[in-house]
């Protein structure tokens, strides 16, 4: 951030008063400009046996599948969010949503949230950020085409989970080494 959204002047990073780290500190008006994690929030979508993937038509990853996710926008609820995320990626109206899964990543300052969730009447499509969506039993889930480390260890654990039939809430910190 070069200048002030609020009186468009210079900003500099300095640690404001009663803080404990820099932030955007407008040198004209005194303004502090905080920037927080993204927050990404997805469904893992179910029928039956089998596991709603969506092809990727943007980037990063085109061509590869992943589950429907997306950031959240301001004014909706994480679950409101994914839900609006499968509508828009797969055509599928998302029911029943319960969180399931949490990821921290820190180095890039995203923070997943993933419902297990059914799809109403079993119907879905395509939206304008997939090629294509499709169901997949476990022995067809293509693994090495999977977009994110994210996606494939959310389905890894969900496989294990639903083998026992308990769907506990995890949060994992993927973490990376610094540079």
């Amino acid at each position: 951030m070069k200048f002030c959204s609020l009186c468009g002047g210079p900003v500099a990073l300095q640690i404001p008063e009663d803080d404990n780290r820099e932030r955007h500190v407008c040198q004209n008006c005194g303004a502090i400009h905080y920037v927080n994690p993204k927050v990404i929030v997805g469904c893992l979508p179910t029928v039956g046996d089998r596991i709603l993937l969506c092809k990727r038509a943007i980037e990063p990853r085109y061509g590869k599948w992943t589950l429907p996710a997306g950031f959240m926008e301001n004014g909706e609820t994480s679950a409101d969010g994914a839900a609006r995320e499968t509508w828009e990626e797969a055509a599928a109206r998302a029911t029943d949503l319960t969180l399931y899964r949490i990821f921290d990543v820190p180095h890039i300052s995203q923070v997943y949230l993933f419902y297990r969730c059914g799809i109403e009447n079993d119907e879905f499509g395509i939206g304008p950020e997939s090629l294509e969506s499709a169901l997949f039993s476990e022995e067809e889930i293509p693994w090495d085409e999977l977009a994110f480390p994210t996606v494939r260890e959310l389905l890894k654990e969900f496989l294990r989970d639903r083998q026992v039939g308990e769907y506990p809430v995890r949060n994992t910190v993927i973490e990376y080494p610094r540079r």
